[in-house]
């Protein structure tokens, strides 16, 4: 086993994928006041630390109340570039090569903000993200599954003029009373306009949870589904069929999923062979971008090189690439693990 220092050195190398970020969730408090202060949006919090202070999430609920407070100062398609590029560049520092971006459109243009606005200012940020950084990113649209499956088609029919910019539809929000069959039509409806499609279950929510998003919506790949082990013959049907899982291990500690991170389940969900991943949900509120979600699991879950080289493994393997982009990325990555090999780490 490596000692902490040198595992962490591996970690900041290994060329990373993303497949689980909420961009609205990476809107960190600075940068949230200073949005505010220019479009003249007032926040119920004084300060950036009284702000921290609320990030005491003791469910989904919680930490989605503030989630969308935040996101009301989003307004110009200025704020959607610079709170998306921020990110970009965080990722890029911490070798993210490749990032698969969740955006919840209804949450702005319930508000009024036209859908152009946020999707202008967002890919303005992957052009600039691409060009300094050499970063790629896709763009998911996700669908709130509190609001009616009526409303997610409204915005699947808003999005269709943009089908270019948008590789896949989501689905998110509270999980608990709102299973994804609830939203069948408009998955049906997105894939035959060519989207792709994934879902968020299994976080919160049941196995069957995660039964419907594969059977009901056709999804490619779960966000989350930590709670399939409560199953085995879901174990045994994701196994065989090698769907990804975008697991998000501090954001489950942060939000009472796992009490702790040395009761994560991750390492389990390897040992059972399946293709878990990991991602940072909403890094300005649970403690960490993908990197500290590395480095976290890996610390609390003695998770040795083998095991870090498979989990970036399996992101390369679930993310929307096409081949030759994957092959690369794959040969960056063993590439990486001979260079630690050779220098005895």
């Amino acid at each position: 086993m490596s000692t902490p220092g040198s595992l962490q050195s591996f970690i900041a190398q290994l060329p990373k994928v993303e497949l689980h970020m909420h961009v609205e969730g990476s809107l960190e408090p600075e940068l949230m006041f200073e949005i505010a202060r220019r479009n003249g949006a007032r926040l119920r919090y004084g300060s950036v630390e009284e702000l921290r202070r609320a990030y005491a999430f003791t469910d989904l609920q919680s930490f989605l109340d503030i989630y969308y407070e935040g996101a009301q100062v989003l307004r110009t398609e200025q704020d959607f570039h610079d709170m998306a590029y921020a990110y970009f560049r965080t990722a890029h520092e911490q070798n993210v090569r490749h990032a698969e971006i969740f955006f919840d459109p209804q949450t702005h243009t319930d508000r009024g903000v036209p859908f152009a606005t946020l999707i202008e200012g967002l890919a303005s940020a992957q052009r600039d993200a691409e060009r300094e950084f050499g970063l790629t990113s896709k763009l998911i649209l996700c669908f709130l599954r509190h609001l009616s499956a009526e409303a997610a088609l409204h915005t699947l029919e808003e999005a269709l003029p943009y089908r270019d910019r948008i590789v896949a539809v989501g689905l998110d929000s509270s999980e608990v009373g709102h299973p994804p069959s609830k939203f069948r039509a408009v998955f049906d409806r997105a894939r035959a306009a060519g989207f792709l499609t994934v879902a968020h279950a299994g976080e919160e929510g049941p196995p069957q949870f995660i039964w419907e998003a594969l059977d009901l919506l056709a999804v490619s790949r779960i966000d989350h589904g930590v709670r399939c082990v409560e199953d085995p013959l879901l174990v045994k049907h994701l196994r065989d069929r090698q769907i990804p899982l975008t697991v998000c291990p501090l954001s489950n500690v942060k939000l009472c999923v796992f009490e702790r991170m040395e009761q994560h389940n991750l390492a389990r969900l390897l040992e059972l062979g399946l293709c878990a991943t990991v991602n940072s949900d909403d890094p300005a509120y649970f403690g960490g971008y993908v990197q500290e979600n590395y480095v976290a699991a890996a610390r609390a879950l003695q998770l040795d090189q083998a095991r870090l080289t498979q989990l970036a493994r399996n992101a390369i393997d679930a993310s929307f690439l096409d081949v030759p982009a994957k092959e690369n990325l794959r040969a960056d990555l063993e590439a990486c693990v001979r260079a630690h090999a050779t220098q005895g780490v």
